[in-house]
Protein backbone atom coordinates (compact mmCIF):
# COMPACT_ATOMS: atom_id res chain seq x y z
CA UNK A 1 0.00 0.00 0.00
CA UNK A 2 3.04 2.38 0.59
CA UNK A 3 3.91 1.61 -2.89
CA UNK A 4 1.09 3.51 -4.30
CA UNK A 5 1.10 6.36 -2.14
CA UNK A 6 4.28 7.34 -3.06
CA UNK A 7 3.16 6.71 -6.99
CA UNK A 8 -0.10 8.17 -6.91
CA UNK A 9 2.40 11.18 -5.05
CA UNK A 10 4.67 11.52 -7.96
CA UNK A 11 1.40 11.68 -10.38
CA UNK A 12 0.17 14.19 -8.21
CA UNK A 13 2.78 16.34 -7.72
CA UNK A 14 3.59 15.99 -11.71
CA UNK A 15 0.52 16.64 -13.22
CA UNK A 16 0.01 19.93 -10.94
CA UNK A 17 3.83 20.87 -11.79
CA UNK A 18 3.08 20.16 -15.48
CA UNK A 19 -0.33 22.11 -15.06
CA UNK A 20 1.57 25.45 -13.66
CA UNK A 21 4.00 25.54 -16.18
CA UNK A 22 1.50 25.38 -19.23
CA UNK A 23 0.20 28.46 -17.42
CA UNK A 24 3.53 30.35 -16.71
CA UNK A 25 6.16 30.78 -19.84
CA UNK A 26 9.53 29.17 -19.08
CA UNK A 27 11.99 31.89 -18.50
CA UNK A 28 15.53 30.66 -19.30
CA UNK A 29 17.13 32.20 -16.46
CA UNK A 30 15.63 30.20 -14.27
CA UNK A 31 17.55 28.53 -11.73
CA UNK A 32 17.75 24.73 -11.72
CA UNK A 33 14.45 23.58 -9.19
CA UNK A 34 17.48 21.23 -7.03
CA UNK A 35 21.30 22.66 -7.18
CA UNK A 36 23.93 19.60 -6.86
CA UNK A 37 25.58 19.08 -3.61
CA UNK A 38 28.30 17.19 -2.78
CA UNK A 39 27.45 14.36 -0.38
CA UNK A 40 29.67 13.89 2.94
CA UNK A 41 31.04 10.98 1.80
CA UNK A 42 32.17 12.85 -1.68
CA UNK A 43 33.60 15.45 0.90
CA UNK A 44 35.53 13.14 3.02
CA UNK A 45 37.00 11.41 -0.57
CA UNK A 46 37.93 15.28 -1.63
CA UNK A 47 40.04 15.65 1.83
CA UNK A 48 41.64 12.36 1.87
CA UNK A 49 42.92 13.06 -1.97
CA UNK A 50 44.31 16.57 -0.89
CA UNK A 51 46.41 15.24 2.03
CA UNK A 52 47.58 12.34 -0.82
CA UNK A 53 51.34 13.27 -1.60
CA UNK A 54 52.78 11.41 -5.21
CA UNK A 55 55.82 9.60 -4.51
CA UNK A 56 59.40 11.29 -5.43
CA UNK A 57 61.18 9.76 -8.62
CA UNK A 58 63.48 7.13 -6.72
CA UNK A 59 61.11 6.33 -3.52
CA UNK A 60 59.90 2.47 -3.57
CA UNK A 61 57.44 1.86 -0.50
CA UNK A 62 58.29 -1.57 0.83
CA UNK A 63 55.28 -2.98 -0.66
CA UNK A 64 56.35 -2.12 -3.89
CA UNK A 65 59.60 -3.88 -3.27
CA UNK A 66 57.62 -7.26 -2.14
CA UNK A 67 55.91 -7.20 -5.19
CA UNK A 68 58.27 -6.84 -7.76
CA UNK A 69 60.44 -9.98 -5.70
CA UNK A 70 57.56 -11.76 -5.51
CA UNK A 71 56.64 -11.46 -9.11
CA UNK A 72 60.22 -11.87 -10.32
CA UNK A 73 60.71 -14.67 -7.92
CA UNK A 74 57.59 -16.65 -9.53
CA UNK A 75 58.61 -16.00 -13.13
CA UNK A 76 62.42 -17.40 -12.49
CA UNK A 77 60.11 -20.70 -10.94
CA UNK A 78 58.06 -21.29 -13.32
CA UNK A 79 60.83 -21.25 -15.95
CA UNK A 80 63.00 -23.47 -13.45
CA UNK A 81 60.46 -26.05 -13.38
CA UNK A 82 59.91 -25.52 -17.15
CA UNK A 83 63.74 -26.27 -18.13
CA UNK A 84 63.74 -29.31 -15.42
CA UNK A 85 61.11 -30.78 -16.40
CA UNK A 86 58.68 -31.20 -13.83
CA UNK A 87 55.05 -30.66 -14.75
CA UNK A 88 53.04 -29.31 -12.90
CA UNK A 89 49.30 -30.11 -12.78
CA UNK A 90 46.10 -27.25 -13.02
CA UNK A 91 43.18 -28.32 -12.22
CA UNK A 92 44.15 -31.89 -13.01
CA UNK A 93 45.94 -31.22 -16.21
CA UNK A 94 49.15 -29.91 -17.43
CA UNK A 95 49.45 -26.79 -18.69
CA UNK A 96 50.90 -26.50 -22.51
CA UNK A 97 54.56 -25.51 -22.57
CA UNK A 98 53.76 -21.89 -23.93
CA UNK A 99 51.55 -21.15 -21.50
CA UNK A 100 54.11 -21.51 -18.63
CA UNK A 101 56.31 -19.86 -20.62
CA UNK A 102 54.18 -16.76 -21.32
CA UNK A 103 53.03 -16.62 -17.50
CA UNK A 104 56.95 -16.60 -16.61
CA UNK A 105 57.29 -14.16 -18.97
CA UNK A 106 54.34 -11.96 -18.14
CA UNK A 107 55.78 -12.16 -13.92
CA UNK A 108 58.92 -10.16 -15.05
CA UNK A 109 57.38 -7.99 -17.28
CA UNK A 110 55.25 -7.23 -13.91
CA UNK A 111 58.09 -7.19 -11.73
CA UNK A 112 59.93 -4.54 -13.76
CA UNK A 113 56.94 -2.27 -14.45
CA UNK A 114 56.49 -2.54 -10.63
CA UNK A 115 60.25 -1.54 -10.28
CA UNK A 116 59.59 1.22 -12.07
CA UNK A 117 56.49 2.37 -9.72
CA UNK A 118 54.08 2.13 -12.74
CA UNK A 119 50.58 2.14 -12.40
CA UNK A 120 49.32 -0.62 -14.32
CA UNK A 121 51.70 -3.17 -13.56
CA UNK A 122 50.72 -2.41 -9.54
CA UNK A 123 46.90 -2.95 -10.55
CA UNK A 124 47.77 -6.31 -12.96
CA UNK A 125 50.22 -7.25 -9.78
CA UNK A 126 47.10 -6.54 -7.68
CA UNK A 127 44.56 -8.94 -9.53
CA UNK A 128 46.51 -11.56 -9.73
CA UNK A 129 47.20 -11.26 -5.86
CA UNK A 130 43.21 -11.47 -5.91
CA UNK A 131 43.03 -14.43 -7.84
CA UNK A 132 45.77 -16.42 -5.46
CA UNK A 133 44.17 -15.30 -2.57
CA UNK A 134 40.80 -16.61 -3.83
CA UNK A 135 42.23 -19.29 -4.78
CA UNK A 136 43.83 -20.36 -1.64
CA UNK A 137 40.47 -19.61 0.13
CA UNK A 138 38.69 -21.76 -1.99
CA UNK A 139 41.49 -24.42 -0.67
CA UNK A 140 41.29 -23.44 2.74
CA UNK A 141 37.56 -24.41 2.89
CA UNK A 142 38.50 -27.96 1.24
CA UNK A 143 41.73 -28.45 4.01
CA UNK A 144 41.75 -31.96 5.25
CA UNK A 145 45.23 -31.90 6.85
CA UNK A 146 47.06 -29.52 9.43
CA UNK A 147 49.74 -28.86 7.21
CA UNK A 148 47.33 -27.91 4.53
CA UNK A 149 45.31 -25.73 6.62
CA UNK A 150 48.67 -23.94 7.81
CA UNK A 151 49.84 -22.77 4.06
CA UNK A 152 46.80 -21.67 2.80
CA UNK A 153 45.84 -19.64 5.93
CA UNK A 154 49.60 -18.43 5.67
CA UNK A 155 49.41 -17.15 2.09
CA UNK A 156 45.55 -16.15 2.47
CA UNK A 157 46.80 -13.77 5.48
CA UNK A 158 49.79 -12.78 4.00
CA UNK A 159 48.43 -11.92 0.49
CA UNK A 160 45.57 -10.30 1.51
CA UNK A 161 47.92 -7.81 4.35
CA UNK A 162 50.14 -7.22 0.87
CA UNK A 163 47.34 -6.84 -1.61
CA UNK A 164 45.86 -3.94 1.09
CA UNK A 165 49.26 -2.18 1.31
CA UNK A 166 49.60 -2.33 -2.51
CA UNK A 167 45.91 -0.07 -2.60
CA UNK A 168 47.20 2.44 -0.11
CA UNK A 169 50.65 2.79 -2.27
CA UNK A 170 48.65 2.78 -5.51
CA UNK A 171 47.07 5.59 -4.28
CA UNK A 172 49.77 8.00 -4.16
CA UNK A 173 51.32 6.25 -8.07
CA UNK A 174 50.68 9.19 -10.21
CA UNK A 175 48.46 7.98 -13.72
CA UNK A 176 50.28 8.54 -16.86
CA UNK A 177 49.36 12.12 -18.31
CA UNK A 178 47.71 11.26 -21.61
CA UNK A 179 48.12 13.82 -24.60
CA UNK A 180 45.33 15.47 -24.84
CA UNK A 181 43.90 15.84 -21.27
Amino acid sequence: MAQRRRKRGRREKRSASRAGTATQPASPAAPPARATRRSRSEEKDAAVRATLTPFRPGDRPWPITVGAVLAAANGVAQLVLFIVGVKLKVAGKHPAPVSTVIFAVLMFVCAGGMWKMRYWAVLGFQALLAIVILSFALVLVRANNFVGFAVSAAVVAAGGFLFYKLVKVLSRIQMPKYPGR
